[in-house]
């Protein structure tokens, strides 16, 4: 008889899983079977509660970009003026929670598999829509529409450049430098204004 309440935290095992597999691997190249086992789980659990390995991964991707909409809620309820906004959405984008080896490799082959994967791609497009919506909350605050529109896609493009570029070096990823490049991008973009 299945233990009550045991399968959220064998899901979450598993996701948990799929992003540290991924994450050693630096690709999608992963078995159920070896994920299961590094969540502690049968193989059969694994299918069980995922059916097939895309549908694992995707709730891996949607697991990583609900973390990153809570994280980025919070900031923005704490950010009060236009220009905060901006820069708490891309703090949030290289948080200690967000930009690390194994979430970095994750976004790396969720990116290259939303080519083949129409599922993956939708979910893609929620997460650049949502960037986009973010940042454009405080831009809109400080530029014309059309201008604001213009910074938020370079800026997202930045951001999304920079785990693309982490994701090919090797050691620990340094934060602060990515988020120095992105902010220097906008003091320009917003000086110009000026």
């Amino acid at each position: 008889m299945p233990k009550v309440g045991m399968e959220p935290l064998r899901r979450k095992a598993l996701i948990d899983a799929t992003i540290s597999a991924i994450g050693e691997r630096g690709s999608l190249d992963v078995t159920m079977s070896e994920i299961a086992g590094r969540a502690g789980v049968s193989s059969a659990l694994a299918h069980h509660y995922f059916g097939a390995k895309d549908e694992l991964l995707l709730a891996t991707m949607r697991h990583i970009l609900a973390e990153l909409t809570t994280d980025t809620r919070r900031a923005l309820h704490s950010a009060s003026l236009p220009r905060e906004r901006v820069s708490a959405v891309v703090a949030v984008n290289f948080s200690d929670a967000q930009f690390q080896p194994e979430i970095i490799a994750a976004w790396l082959a969720f990116y290259v598999e939303a080519q083949k994967s129409a599922a993956l791609r939708r979910l893609l497009k929620v997460y650049a829509r949502r960037l986009h919506s973010n940042l454009m909350s405080g831009l809109t605050g400080i530029l014309p529409r059309s201008e604001a529109d213009r910074v938020a896609e370079a800026t997202a493009a930045l951001i999304d450049g920079l785990y693309i570029r982490r994701a090919l070096k090797d050691g620990v990823p340094n934060a602060a430098t990515a988020i120095a490049l992105v902010e220097d991008y906008l003091e320009t973009k917003l000086k110009a204004r000026q």
